[in-house]
């Protein structure tokens, strides 16, 4: 998966901001880890603002 489209699915996510919605960026982080490392991930992290809206910290072992 490339980060635009991993930009473009997490948008979708957070807009609707639920529970299922952060189990679902989870997956998407991790699938983005196995390409890109802790740095794409922490990236779209700080992007997204993930830490306020799902819990997710940058340098955190996304697992899915």
């Amino acid at each position: 998966m490339t980060i635009d489209r991993a930009k473009e699915l997490i948008a979708v996510q957070v807009a609707m901001g639920g529970g299922y919605n952060r189990n679902s960026v989870r997956l998407l982080l991790h699938e983005v880890s196995r390409e890109y490392g802790q740095q794409g991930v922490d990236q779209l992290i700080s992007e997204f603002s993930l830490d306020e809206k799902f819990g997710l910290q940058p340098g955190e072992a996304i697992k899915p």
